[in-house]
Formats: structure tokens, C-alpha cells, sequence
């Protein structure tokens, strides 16, 4: 019997205290969530939620930071800038099974106290290697990679959250970790370009360096910033947060759900491009726009997109339960994919300078569609997986067993999500951007069409 199911006192035990391994918990009883539960969970999620956002920082932190380095003086190539964006989320979704596998087996509370501290490695790297233009191309790839480590501690604070919550409110936890935790990708882009441009953190930083175009530059700030967050939040983590043992969710029924599959390819195209044109747009922008015109500022923007598509998530779930979540989602496709061919339109091209304000319009729609998709597939998700199709299980080992299941596949799901933060900056680096953007459409119609046939129209098999 796993501690979650075994019987527990609804006065306070010295288990429940911080930094305690919880040996008895049973957030189903409604006396012990109230008088316990309810407190201890809400300790656990104030740290895990910065945490991750600081970790979702970390990740997201050379979307930005390679639009820098030119000023800086880095002779690298828009492909080869790309890549350095893509580099992480390539890390970050693959390491995330691992991730969520460890996360459970070691604890909450270390494993997001040993995940934090790890961050500081790559910080360091990166600070030290952007101080030196004659730092080899080779290394900062390295250093990339390693920052993917931030987006694979997101798969692991959603496993071990939900254990902490009965049923009815794991949804919402999950939202609110999650949401919290997204935020980290417009405050690194609004803060990277302020503080590379000041000496703020003194002697320890080392000396600026001279910019191209006159003036002085700190870039090493843009990583060196977020160091004693990590510090702090790796022994907030350590002495505030609880251990808690629970059984392992059945990966395997989920993956042999084929609606697992789908849903997964939904969220790839929703949450998927929300982290993916989030790690491309400042590049993407910098080097159609800014490059002929610096006035055109890639990094006065970008960081607005991110924000907005995180603010539009909780709306599409209410959205979700007005219009239908299936339908939300293929509407939101459909906006997706609108949205990215007025920003082909919008694209400077032979002879024509293209538009920039149409194209930072177009882009936050594409932010704005993909944070309301996102809402929405996350609704549908248990809707589907327990919806009327199935035969609900009346005992209650079976209810959990189906819920279970229900957090395997939306860990299955974020983790392919996690994947459109390397596709999205891989296809700009290998292909031009309106060729680019065109497979991007095509990949919404086809997400649309699964959506409608699987889950919107009259008779789906799976309606939601």
C-alpha cells in the first residue's frame, strides 16, 4: 500500500512539517485535506513554482541572449544562431522522460532542490564564455545543451505534483504550476536586454566589453543574473519543501491509448509553438527586420508574445467549457495557422521591406492562439481519457488507476510539447523563414483536422 492510500489523522504529524519525508497522506479525505492537506501542498507549490519558472528562465535564456552576441562582437551566422536556440529545447524535451521518472523515485523536495543547483553550472559557463568572442562555437553549443536542463525540470515538477492534490484540484495545481512556471520566458527576454547593458553586478561580473556601434556591453549579466536565484531556491527547496513517495503513474496504459498520441499531437501544435516561436521570434526578427533597419527592435518586443500567450491559457480553458474544448482547440488551429501566413505577408522579401508592425501583429496572434489551444487541450485532456466512450471503473483502486493514467498521458503530452522548442528555431536554421512558416501551416491544418474528426465533429469517437 502506497502512503497516499493509507489511512492518516487529520492533526498535524511530524511528517508534515517542512523538509520532512511525508509517510502518511490521503488528500481524498476531505477532513485531512482541510485541516492538513490543503496547507502542506500550498507550501510545496509557493517553491515549486518559482522554481520552475526560474528553470523555464534558464531554458529559454538564449532566445534572446544570441541576438546580443553580434553587438557584442561574435562573428556567428543567423543558422548558427538559430541552432544555439534550438540546442535547448532539443536537451530540455529530450531529457524530460528521465526527468519525470527520477523526480518521484528521489522525492519532491530533493529532487527539485538538486535540479535548481544543477542550473548553476550551465549559468556559469555561459557568463564565462560570452566574456571572450574567441570562445569557440563548439563551446557555446556545449553550454546550450546544457541549459535544456531547465526545460526537462518542468516534466518533473508536474509528476510530483499532483500526488499532493486530490482529484478535483490536481487540474488547477497543474495550471498554476505550469502557468507560473511559463512566465520565466517573457521575464528573461525583458530582462536580458537591460541588464547586458549595465555593470550592475560590479567587480564579480568581470569588465564590460565594447559594442559594436559604440557604447559598452555586459552580456555575461544575462546569465550571471539568475545565479543566486538558483542558490536560493535550491535551499528554499531543500528545507521548506516534503519528500513524498508515491507509486508510479502507468505510463504504459497510457501509452497504449492511442488518444494519448493524439492529444499529445494537439498540445505539440499549441504549447509546442508557444515554446517553439518563443525561442525563434527574437532571432527571427533581428534578422529580417533589425539587420536593415535598427530601429525595428527585436528585443523590445519579443518578450510581449510569450506573456500573452501565457495570460490567454486560463482563458481558453474557460473558453473550453463554453463553446466545447474540441471545438476551442480547432478554432485556435485555424487561427494558428491564419495568423502565421499573414506573417509570411508580412516578411520583408524581394524588393519589399516588408512590414514589422503587421509582422509583430501577426506573431502575437500566433502567441495568443497557441496560449488558448494550450487552455483548452489541457481541459480536454481527462475529459477525454475518462470521457462517457469509457467505461468509468466503479471501485476505487480502479478510479485512481484511471486518474493515474490520466497524469502519465498529460506527462506524455508536455513532453512532445517540449519538442516545438527545437523544431520551431531548427526549421529557420535550415530552411528560409517563409518556407519555414509554410510547413508551420501545414501542420496546422493537419492538427485541425485531427482535432475535428477525432473529437469536434457530430459522431467523434471521443467527443469533448
Amino acid at each position: 500500500m502506497s502512503v497516499v492510500d493509507e489511512p492518516c489523522a487529520t492533526r498535524r504529524r511530524p511528517d508534515h512539517r517542512p523538509g520532512a519525508a511525508i509517510r502518511h497522506w490521503t488528500p481524498r479525505d476531505p477532513r485531512f485535506w482541510s485541516a492538513t492537506g490543503r496547507r502542506v501542498a500550498a507550501r510545496n507549490l509557493a517553491v515549486s513554482a518559482p522554481a520552475l519558472l526560474l528553470a523555464t528562465a534558464v531554458w529559454q535564456i538564449w532566445s534572446v541572449t544570441v541576438v546580443e552576441l553580434d553587438r557584442a562582437g561574435f562573428a556567428l551566422s543567423g543558422a548558427q544562431k538559430f541552432w544555439l536556440a534550438a540546442l535547448p529545447g532539443l536537451t530540455g524535451a529530450t531529457l524530460r522522460a528521465g526527468y519525470a521518472l527520477l523526480g518521484p523515485a528521489v522525492g519532491r523536495r530533493r529532487w527539485t532542490a538538486l535540479s535548481t543547483a544543477a542550473l548553476i553550472g550551465p549559468l556559469l559557463g555561459l557568463g564565462f564564455a560570452v566574456r571572450d568572442t574567441a570562445t569557440p562555437y563548439g563551446v557555446l553549443l556545449a553550454l546550450a545543451a546544457l541549459c535544456g536542463l531547465g526545460g526537462a525540470s518542468a516534466s518533473s515538477s508536474q509528476a510530483t505534483l499532483d500526488p499532493f492534490y486530490p482529484p478535483a484540484l490536481r487540474g488547477r495545481a497543474r495550471a498554476l504550476n505550469a502557468g507560473l512556471g511559463d512566465l520565466g520566458i517573457p521575464l528573461a527576454q525583458v530582462l536580458t536586454p537591460i541588464v547586458i547593458t549595465t555593470g550592475f553586478l560590479g567587480a564579480p561580473a568581470g569588465r564590460g566589453q565594447s559594442a559594436r556601434g559604440g557604447g559598452e556591453l555586459w552580456p555575461q549579466n544575462a546569465a550571471l543574473l539568475w545565479i543566486p536565484a538558483s542558490a536560493l531556491l535550491a535551499v528554499l527547496a531543500w528545507f521548506l519543501m516534503n519528500d513524498l513517495r508515491v507509486p508510479g503513474a502507468p505510463y504504459r496504459a497510457a501509452l497504449r491509448n492511442r488518444h494519448t498520441w493524439l492529444l499529445a499531437l494537439l498540445q505539440l501544435g499549441t504549447l509546442g509553438s508557444f515554446l517553439g516561436f518563443a525561442a525563434a521570434l527574437p532571432n527571427l526578427l533581428d534578422r529580417t527586420f533589425t539587420a536593415a533597419d535598427p530601429s525595428c527592435s527585436a528585443t523590445g518586443f519579443v518578450w510581449v508574445g510569450p506573456l500573452v500567450g501565457v495570460l490567454a491559457r486560463p482563458l481558453g480553458g474557460r473558453l473550453g467549457a463554453r463553446v466545447s474544448d474540441a471545438w476551442c482547440t480547432t478554432i485556435c488551429f485555424a487561427g494558428l495557422a491564419l495568423a502565421v501566413i499573414v506573417a509570411v505577408r508580412a516578411l520583408p522579401s524581394a524588393g519589399d521591406p516588408g512590414n514589422f508592425r503587421l509582422s509583430c501583429a501577426a506573431f502575437l496572434l500566433v502567441f495568443l492562439f497557441a496560449g488558448l489551444g494550450t487552455g483548452s487541450g489541457l481541459r480536454q485532456l481527462p475529459r477525454v481519457l475518462l470521457g462517457p466512450h469509457r467505461a468509468a471503473p466503479q471501485d476505487p483502486a480502479g478510479r485512481r488507476t484511471a486518474e493515474s493514467e490520466v497524469s502519465a498521458a498529460a506527462g506524455v503530452g508536455t513532453a512532445l510539447a517540449a519538442w516545438g522548442a527545437f523544431f520551431v528555431p531548427a526549421m529557420f536554421a535550415l530552411a528560409p523563414a517563409t518556407d519555414a512558416l509554410y510547413v508551420f501551416v501545414a501542420f496546422y491544418a493537419f492538427c485541425l483536422a485531427v482535432c475535428w474528426w477525432c473529437y469536434a465533429r457530430d459522431g467523434a469517437p471521443a467527443p469533448s
